[in-house]
């Protein structure tokens, strides 16, 4: 007799990336236009020499190959909590961090302590699709808030106010987006706050590119409020600020109770985030900003040279919205899929990007593009094989 796995694990749908990889894989490249990878969103240049100089020190030493406390290391909690209230002008401490193996994983465990099957959380049109799978795989139901073309991809509070129900424990917003790039400016934050405290659910803020937003512009203010732990649940990764993906460090930031419960899951999954990674997450926090800040200049020059290719008026691909690592961008072909779109991109043009339908009902007009993949002088040339492809 052959044992049986949770119909709703086998309900989640496939790793979208990899099935969009699997369409160029083992091909041969197209004459004259080289793949130009819009795909994943990862940082295409090492972490700094000096970082990765003390990770090799590290790695050397036994302490870095032992299990750390299940919420973090001390150094790093401190570390992290005094930028976070640096950063926004609040208070955070460290008894309301949790080290996490990613921000993937930081979300995942927010949610578990947060929500159980047949209970709803709230994911704004189009999602991370992780975000999704994870609902599924728990048998929590996604609840979607309307996407919003009109307001450049940001969330009306107004319309999610009215989806919260008495089964609803959260709802989630990723500023700047994944998939549309959209910074959720600071007032709308503060009012989706606002009606999460009135209503008795979890704000779950996922700031995973936050360093990548101008300095100048003006920030969400939630840390201030001395009771923003009964409310807000920040999740933060740095593994795009710092090019560190591959050693997999995230955080939850929430109230210390809250804390105290995500521990009790961390400690079944995996114990604790990796030692070796925390190292490097807490070297980068104290010696690596102006570096981080060449990065996020160098980012800003790409999206820039974007939005030059888009603002030249000769392309039928429409630029919905755009940030940080992201374009969210409607195709001109009315009445195909976006996946039939993506792969035909793929396989005829060499350009590899997401159908918007792996984010969510409705969004078939739309294909997501991680610019921040390409060099600032390869976007004439992603406008020139998009023109062609129409």
């Amino acid at each position: 007799m052959t044992f049986t796995v949770n119909p709703d694990v086998v309900s989640v749908v496939e790793p979208p990336i990899a099935e969009a990889r699997a369409w160029v894989d083992g091909r041969p490249p197209i004459p004259g236009k080289p793949l130009l990878d819009c795909c994943q969103a990862v940082p295409s240049y090492p972490p700094d020499e000096a970082l990765r100089a003390h990770l090799a020190e590290r790695a050397r030493t036994f302490e870095a190959a032992q299990y750390a406390p299940i919420t973090g290391t001390p150094a790093l909690k401190s570390a992290l909590a005094e930028h976070m209230s640096g950063f926004y002008g609040g208070e955070v401490a460290p008894a309301n961090v949790q080290i996490t193996a990613g921000c993937n994983q930081a979300y995942c465990l927010a949610i578990m302590a947060l929500a159980r099957r047949g209970d709803e959380v709230i994911l704004p049109l189009p999602y991370y699709f992780n975000h999704q799978m994870w609902l599924d795989s728990l048998g929590v139901t996604g609840v979607h808030l309307p996407f919003r073309a009109d307001r450049g991809g940001v969330p009306d509070p107004e319309e999610a106010a009215a989806l919260i129900t008495e089964r609803t424990r959260a709802l989630v917003l990723v500023s700047p987006n994944n998939p549309t790039g959209a910074v959720v400016p600071p007032a709308v934050i503060a009012r989706f706050r606002d009606l999460c405290a009135e209503r008795g659910i979890a704000l779950v803020l996922d700031e995973t590119y936050k360093d990548f937003l101008d300095p100048s512009e003006p920030r969400h203010t939630l840390f201030s409020d001395p009771e923003w732990g009964d409310t807000v649940v920040q999740l933060y990764s740095f593994s795009k600020v710092f090019s560190l993906t591959g050693y997999r460090v995230g955080s939850i930031i929430a109230g210390p109770q809250f804390i105290e419960q995500v521990a009790k899951l961390m400690d079944t999954m995996s114990i604790c985030a990796a030692r070796i990674g925390q190292d490097g997450a807490l070297y980068a926090l104290k010696h690596l900003w102006d570096w981080a800040g060449e990065k996020r200049e160098m980012m800003a020059g790409r999206r820039q040279a974007l939005l030059d290719v888009f603002n030249s008026g000769n392309l039928a691909f429409d630029l919905v919205s755009t940030g940080a690592y992201f374009a969210y961008v409607r195709h001109p072909f009315d009445g195909e899929t976006a996946h039939a779109v993506a792969r035909r991109l793929a396989q005829e043009h060499g350009v590899l990007a997401l159908p918007g339908t792996v984010f969510g009902p409705g969004q078939d007009p739309y294909l997501r593009l991680a610019f921040a993949n390409l060099e600032a002088e390869r976007m004439g040339e992603l406008g020139d094989r998009l023109r062609g492809a129409v």
